[in-house]
């Protein structure tokens, strides 16, 4: 993606890792923030914080007022310049100021103004303020989460603002094949909600099958089709067993020490599992129980049972694989001291993913990114910011 200029104007998760995707697969990302800095990055007396360091290193960045005439201004000259312009405000923010899509593409026809939303920049809940939870519960997810009996609980990670990203990041790659073949420019319109509806595939598949909502099934299969399909007590924690196919299964009885099982008429096929999962359960936990993590985890290697630890945050922050591939880079930080930061996903055989750097300090390269694209000297620069516009 060498050679593509992104004005990133996101804010908290959804749009900055976009932005951060973008500029791990090469764009050069500029990062656009309000006069003080995104409100992400901590208070002026704190340290940043770490979000903010997970989803904006590897980016330049420039402070913007676009509440200022002048700063809208100049935000119109950097369009200009720019392939691609990415925000994820409310919908309608930036065209009451007179700069969404529809002005800065009459500035720039080849311009790829990609938002990102809750809902969608159309449609009755268009205007719904959109959070993370609120995603979740609008979209079903909390809906199947939890365990029968008990209230609905969220997923723990802030999984629909960083879906929403992905395919923020999937949309403008697309429209930049297109503008590649035909010179045109996009428009894009990724909504959060849009963007986690196919992870319901498993939950929906039950819905049909059984004509209803079932109840929450906690760790268990939505559907309630499969067993082995849990997490199991280990001696220092838990880990997580699935079997789907029957080969599993004998696999993990011989795992256990318990060929005699495939004998057992309550165990017999995946569906008289399940319907004995209590049964089940009681098996499979009886042996889990008496080991660590790890060992659980080796034999069911050996045996090609599917299963992994349920690890910590710092277990997962000192992975080795992770570390080992690059997914997971340490890095030092004069606050934290050594921290891990994620790389890209994306990866290419032939191709090596940038190195992962900190977040610049906002308006760190206000001098070198507005001298650049917009031919300012230092003192019209200096200007700027005495007039309140950057």
């Amino acid at each position: 993606m060498t050679g593509t200029t992104v004005l990133d104007l996101g804010q908290i998760y959804n749009g900055p890792y976009c932005g951060y995707l973008l500029a791990m697969a090469g764009a050069r990302v500029i990062k656009v923030e309000p006069p003080g800095g995104e409100r992400m990055r901590g208070r002026e007396d704190t340290v940043v914080s770490y979000p903010f360091m997970m989803l904006n290193g590897n980016k330049e960045t420039v402070t913007l007022n676009l509440k200022s005439d002048t700063g809208r201004e100049v935000l119109r000259g950097l369009v200009r310049r720019a392939d691609v312009l990415l925000e994820n405000f409310a919908p309608g923010t930036l065209e009451g100021r007179g700069i969404g899509a529809r002005a800065l593409t009459a500035i720039n026809p080849r311009l790829i103004y990609a938002a990102g939303t809750g809902f969608g920049g159309t449609g009755p809940h268009r205007d719904y303020r959109a959070m993370d939870i609120t995603i979740q519960a609008m979209t079903g997810v909390m809906s199947i989460t939890g365990h029968d009996g008990e209230p609905p609980l969220k997923a723990g990670p802030a999984m629909c603002d960083i879906l929403g990203g992905v395919h923020l990041y999937a949309a403008i790659t697309t429209a930049l094949v297109r503008r590649e073949r035909t010179g045109q420019g996009a428009v894009l319109d990724v909504a959060m909600q849009d963007a986690v509806f196919p992870s319901l595939t498993s939950a929906l598949g039950a819905w049909y099958v059984s004509g209803g909502q079932s109840r929450r099934t906690g760790n268990h299969h939505h559907a309630a089709a499969v067993a082995p399909y849990n997490v199991y007590a280990a001696s220092d924690g838990h880990v997580a067993i699935i079997c789907v196919r029957e080969r599993h299964w004998l696999a993990l009885l011989d795992a256990m020490g318990k060929p005699e099982l495939a004998d057992d008429p309550r165990f017999a096929d995946r569906a008289t599992r399940a319907r004995n999962m209590a049964a089940t359960d009681a098996v499979v936990d009886a042996w889990t129980s008496t080991l660590p993590r790890v060992e659980v985890f080796r034999v069911c290697q050996q045996h090609e049972v599917p299963c992994a630890p349920v690890q910590s945050l710092a277990d997962v922050l000192n992975d080795p694989h992770l570390l080992e591939r690059g997914a997971l880079a340490k890095v030092a930080h004069e606050h934290y001291g050594e921290v891990a930061l994620p790389s890209t996903p994306l990866r290419f055989q032939d191709l090596d993913p940038p190195a992962v750097s900190l977040p610049r300090n906002a308006g760190a390269d206000n001098v070198p990114v507005y001298g650049d694209l917009l031919g300012l000297s230092a003192d019209e620069v200096a200007s700027l910011k005495d007039a309140g516009a950057i």
